[in-house]
């Protein structure tokens, strides 16, 4: 067995359990499921059958590959076929996912033959089918930017399909987290207050969603109502056996002489080729577009070089596809042609592709949801399958390739959304007053009373809206709903412009521009690479050029924390535990500047030079948690005073990698700042805040899992074979200080301290609400186009 294959875990095949069809799903639609040979359903999908047709809302919770379709289409085929003027709306979070559920539901009405009028609505779907959706689908498939973007804002012209709308379902509810989540959330209700406009408060919503933690409470706070949730997988699966690869070290060195190890896209492409040569069909997840085109060229050149006739059943899978290519692969990987695609998380969620034989899980994808989501995508057909994890250069992934167990063991994350969050919820709004005016009887659907009712004040004075004996009015000609990204929080973006011929590319956000979009940036759009010429902030305009650098490029930014208020403190028993140690979580001011970029090779990541930068400051008003001690206790922690610098900043380097673990978010939705002696504390300080404004609810996760983000931490970084630190353990790829000082032992004396004195889990910390502000002066709130 290589040294690389750290660990092993084998998943033993599974019986199915199964009920009679539950009293209510029509005979017409069990013959049509009897067709595809489903006879009885599994008892899951008859629990949640039941609860639905029992007018309550709810989610189903289970595994890949364990049905949940069908539970959704049996309840709303069934009402369509009772009442031929009822409709029913499918959301999916990919267009992939929600083309593929087309076929599905499509192939049902064709077997039914009569009342399902299925069709897609979405930013492929031509103005003529729009039409005809609009005056006749009884079932909507569609997504929630073009429900937010071009459904509810012209809601005039779906009076029909709102006024008999009965079913709302939400596929893949678990990928609905942190920003995306909480605006798709306010969107949700949004949806609710249209139908009630229409005389229709008779809608009801189906989840279909991974396993996760507590799927009841997270589906409730995605639709605002009360939900049942069925969680028992009773489906069958072939055995898995799951592998553990840590790639070995490379001749490369990183910053300051680190240890590299080999890079995830070698790696993966090394699987896919041996995997092709032997006539496995398998598929690699990478989290980049780049990244999957650069693997998939990879196991090309492989391949050219011993077997070319398999060159051609290589591809790439990722959005930015056209529609007809993304069906292309789809179908490929169906019915065989392909051996093996390089993907990105496109083809995580519930794609119906059968008879794959292995999946490599290259890099940890950001949740235990989606790491089983990707690993159920092999023996989709009930066959015995493998699944292969590569750990990347990240303190998670050296810490989880290590413990296993952490993965299998213990319970699926929670979903973290916060729709009441000021700068998601005071733009949609705004989108709510230009769909209906807003009256005072709106206010509780979108949140506590008090707080939705100050941000419309805040939103009439800043003249966005104005108040009226009816309510509230949005009075610009314009449509807000157009200026709010779902997948981000801030100013009005920005258009990437291709320099020469002024075509419009896409968008970034304001808050993402200075990091992905300063001059000498490499953009990616539709797998096609661009170099940033100009980033013109006062106009909203990005100026590309075309180009095929061999580089991505990588922003390295100064940050300065100012706290404003403190929310929430933990402080241990002095009585029993003397010290100055304390656990804060509350809002911050996060004043950032991006000062460089490095360009780094696409296959090795190897720094090939790095270029220095003059963009003006960003500041931001968002949610951080820190601890903050004296420089005594670290001497005591055996800490000299030159050693703390370093200690405190790779402590704080690896708590950012490590906050995924437990807040379901990328480490690049996060950020940190370590300071020996901090203005507002006046000692040793560390923090790590939210990246987006007002927070996401990231921060306050990890305040309230405090001791077991902490010794997770700490043991990745004893994990580590490395001795002075490298970007397995405490280095940062975003590091504004090029990753200097940093002392790994010191992290590690740091951690420990901290582990002193924190509560053990379950404990209940003892919480003390301060609401006044520490340096006088409050977060504000704003409303940003």
């Amino acid at each position: 067995m290589p040294a690389q294959f750290v660990h092993g875990r084998y998943i033993p095949a599974r019986e199915p359990t199964y009920a009679d069809w539950p009293q209510g799903i029509a005979e017409a639609v069990r013959e049509a499921f009897a067709h595809r040979g489903i006879h009885r359903p599994w008892l899951h999908q008859a629990q949640a059958i039941e609860i639905a047709l029992g007018s309550e809302h709810t989610i189903l919770a289970t595994g890949t590959a364990s049905g949940k379709s069908l539970a959704y289409q049996a309840v709303v085929a069934s009402s369509v076929l009772a009442d031929p003027t009822a409709t029913a709306l499918y959301l999916a979070p990919t267009k992939a996912l929600g083309a593929d559920q087309l076929v599905s539901w499509s192939q049902l009405a064709d077997r039914l033959r009569a009342g399902l009028r299925p069709e897609a609505y979405d930013g492929d779907t031509d103005p003529q089918t729009r039409r005809w959706v609009r005056d006749h689908a009884n079932i909507v498939l569609t997504n929630p930017d073009m429900l937010h973007l071009g459904i509810l804002p012209q809601h005039h012209q779906w009076t029909r399909f709102f006024r008999r709308l009965r079913w709302v379902i939400i596929d893949e509810a678990h990928s609905y987290r942190g920003v995306f989540g909480s605006h798709v959330a306010v969107v949700l209700r949004r949806l609710r207050r249209v139908c009630a406009h229409y005389h229709n408060t008779d809608v009801h919503f189906i989840g279909a969603s991974a396993t996760s933690s507590d799927p009841a409470t997270s589906f409730a706070e995605l639709i605002g109502a009360p939900v049942r949730a069925v969680t028992c997988d009773t489906s069958g699966h072939g055995a898995v056996s799951v592998g553990f690869w840590e790639p070995e070290f490379s001749d490369d060195t990183g910053e300051h002489g680190a240890q590299r190890r080999r890079s995830l896209i070698s790696t993966g492409a090394d699987f896919l080729t041996d995997f092709a040569i032997q006539q496995i069909r398998s598929m690699a997840f990478i989290r980049s577009r780049r990244g999957a085109e650069a693997m998939a060229q990879s196991t090309k050149r492989q391949l050219s070089e011993v077997k070319t006739d398999l060159v051609s059943r290589v591809a790439t899978y990722r959005s930015g596809l056209l529609p007809e290519e993304r069906r292309e692969v789809e179908q490929a990987l169906d019915n065989g042609k392909l051996l093996a695609v390089a993907t990105t998380p496109a083809l995580e969620l519930g794609i119906d592709i059968s008879g794959l034989d292995a999946v490599i899980i290259t890099g940890w994808p950001g949740t235990r949801a989606s790491f089983f989501q990707q690993l159920g995508r092999s023996g989709r057909s009930g066959q015995d399958s493998l699944a292969i994890y590569v750990a990347g250069e990240d303190p998670l992934d050296t810490f989880l390739v290590h413990h296993p167990e952490r993965i299998f063991d213990i319970g699926v994350e929670d979903v973290v959304i916060d729709p009441t969050n000021p700068y998601i919820l005071g733009p949609h709004l705004c989108a709510a007053a230009a769909e209906l005016p807003l009256t005072p009887e709106d206010l509780p659907d979108f949140g506590p009373e008090e707080h939705v009712h100050r941000l419309l004040e805040d939103l009439t004075a800043e003249g966005y809206l104005r108040r009226r004996p009816a309510g509230w009015f949005w009075t610009h000609p314009d449509r807000p709903a157009a200026t709010i990204g779902l997948r981000d929080i801030g100013g009005a973006p920005l258009e990437i412009v291709d320099e020469e011929t002024g075509t419009v590319l896409g968008t970034i956000s304001a808050e993402q521009s200075h990091s992905q979009a300063h001059p000498g940036a490499v953009y990616v759009h539709q797998g096609r690479t661009w170099l940033v010429t100009v980033l013109d902030e006062d106009n909203g305009v990005v100026l590309v050029v075309r180009a095929e650098p061999n580089f991505y490029t990588q922003a390295r930014e100064t940050t300065q924390v100012a706290i404003l208020n403190t929310l929430e403190q933990v402080v241990p028993d002095s009585a029993t535990q003397p010290t100055r140690l304390t656990w804060n979580l509350g809002n911050v001011k996060v004043t950032t500047r991006v000062v460089s970029y490095q360009r780094r090779e696409v296959i090795t990541s190897q720094i090939l030079g790095e270029e220095p930068l003059e963009l003006s400051a960003q500041e931001l008003f968002t949610e951080a948690v820190w601890f903050s001690t004296s420089s005594d206790e670290l001497i005591a922690a055996g800490l000299t005073t030159d050693r703390m610098p370093g200690a405190l900043h790779a402590a704080e380097h690896a708590m950012i990698g490590m906050l995924p673990l437990v807040a379901s978010n990328d480490r690049w939705d996060i950020g940190g700042v370590s300071m020996v002696l901090h203005p507002d504390t006046s000692q040793p300080t560390v923090f790590i805040y939210d990246g987006y404004p007002g927070g996401a609810g990231f921060a306050r996760r990890g305040f309230n899992t405090a001791r077991m983000w902490v010794k997770a931490t700490r043991d990745a970084i004893l994990a580590c074979e490395c001795e002075q630190g490298c970007p397995s353990c405490v280095q940062s790829p975003k590091c504004g200080n090029r990753n200097s000082p940093l002392d790994k032992p010191g992290a590690v004396a740091v951690l420990t301290h901290l582990l002193r004195y924190l509560p053990s889990s379950g404990q209940g910390q003892p919480v003390i609400p301060l609401l006044r502000p520490t340096r006088g002066t409050r977060n504000r709130r704003r409303a940003h186009w």
